[in-house]
């Protein structure tokens, strides 16, 4: 008893932890609940790339899901329209300007070498290494300064041109430019070695905004080619407040429906589903805003699907533990033999149902992803609370007593049958029956 009060008191704390989580996060919600930013994106060609081959628009649109994601908005959609365009629909930001100067920057990163000009002037020529030699970016600060600056860590290559590099300019300059500019230009005093570099910003040192947003373009990788941006438009939401409005009350009827179900067909069992319902509820959506996942109406339908999940799961517990009653069972072994046998299909199901999901997201388009995800999390969570929280609340409610009251579980006195009893130490083993 006192390992079942710790788990049951576990379970209290989990859900109090939860409230705290929906009452002080806010939801993030998709492009069709919220609006946002809707831009056209068209592959531009050069001298270097005469022709948009689809292998470019697939490295662009691989560059530009970076990069939005980047920006930390979820269920976005990237999508390829005729031979050279890309959609993009990104929700919450309605500000176009802003996600046009993100998305559109080229990110070129590139290490140069003095040279002599024709007409005898000094400038810079490229090295070969780039923002492709890097394995990623962080923004760090000065240790004694304090001033922000962006760390550069190369990949085996990149190290290794950089070595050579540093050891051919020691004792001369080495410039760093970003989209055409230069950064900084240090003088190399020696090689460097183990394909760590710096980027200071210059005398004043980098914003932390201007160097959280190189190392973001960075790490998001440069375009493979131009693009240019040829529509912008800011969208309002196509569902809006009044479908999250009628989202909850559907909701709330269809919850309130299972419960009043449940209570009456079940009980007693019913009654307790019901508690066990709404702290899986609780959970769920506290979980949703702690991942966080972007919330569509396809990504709630998959949130009250996995409800429908849970309490299907219940209902096969109860059915196993009326079969145990009916036989003359005690509770407390009813109880425990109803949960183990219904567990293997309960697991089976379950896991059945997220197989198939990881398909769908591994292979759906945005909002299907968003429906898969809200049911994986909502399917495995169902699993914590029919087993975990249900059979934790019985125990504690019932324990070992007798079955004095049938008709609370839904059953009549002469559907229970006399089992085998045998005398036992313990009261909860008295009459436990054949269970095979």
């Amino acid at each position: 008893m006192k390992n079942k009060l710790i788990l049951f008191w576990i379970i209290i704390a989990i859900t109090v932890s939860s409230i705290f989580v929906l009452y002080k996060k806010p939801a993030s919600l998709g492009l069709d609940l919220v609006g946002g930013s809707r831009l056209m994106l068209e592959a531009q060609t050069s001298k270097a790339v005469p022709n948009i081959t689809p292998e470019i628009m697939d490295s662009l649109q691989y560059a530009i899901e970076n990069r939005v994601n980047a920006m930390g908005v979820g269920e976005t959609i990237v999508q390829r329209i005729g031979t050279k365009r890309l959609l993009i629909e990104i929700p919450n930001i309605t500000d176009t300007a802003k996600a046009k100067e993100f998305i559109g920057q080229t990110a070129q990163l590139e290490f140069k070498r003095p040279a002599i000009a024709f007409d005898g002037s000094t400038t810079w020529e490229s090295t070969g290494l780039t923002g492709k030699d890097l394995r990623k970016s962080l923004v760090g600060s000065a240790p004694t300064t304090g001033e922000w600056m962006v760390e550069l860590e190369f990949n085996n290559e990149g190290a290794k041109k950089f070595s050579d590099l540093t050891k051919e300019l020691q004792g001369k300059q080495m410039a760093i430019f970003f989209n055409g500019e230069l950064q900084s230009a240090p003088r190399v005093n020696e090689q460097i070695t183990g394909g760590r570099a710096q980027i200071t910003g210059g005398e004043g040192g980098f914003e932390y905004t201007e160097a959280k947003q190189m190392v973001d373009l960075l790490n998001a990788g440069a375009l493979p080619v131009g693009a240019e941006i040829i529509q912008e438009e800011s969208v309002g939401p196509t569902l809006g407040q009044d479908s999250i409005n009628k989202s909850k009350i559907a909701g709330l009827i269809g919850i309130g429906a299972v419960m009043i179900f449940m209570i009456a067909y079940y009980r007693v069992l019913g009654l307790v589903s019901c508690f066990a319902l709404i702290i899986y509820a609780i959970i769920n959506f506290a979980i949703f805003k702690l991942v966080p996942v972007t919330l569509t109406l396809t990504g709630i339908a998959g949130f009250i699907l996995s409800i429908g999940m849970a309490i299907d799961a219940n209902i096969l517990i109860f059915e196993r533990t009326k079969e145990e009653l009916r036989m003359g069972r005690t509770l407390f072994t009813a109880i425990n033999s109803g949960f183990d046998r219904a567990f293997t299909s309960i697991f089976d199901s379950n896991v059945s149902t997220v197989m198939t999901c990881l398909i769908l997201y591994y292979f759906g388009a945005s909002l299907v992803k968003g429906f898969a995800l809200t049911l994986i999390i909502g399917v495995c969570l169902s699993m914590f609370s029919a087993i975990t929280v249900t059979k934790n609340f019985m125990h504690l409610i019932f324990g070992s007593k007798e079955l004095k009251y049938p008709q609370l579980f839904g059953l009549r006195k002469e559907e229970i049958q006399n089992a085998y009893v045998a005398k036992e130490t313990k009261r909860e083993k008295a009459k436990f029956g054949v269970l095979d």
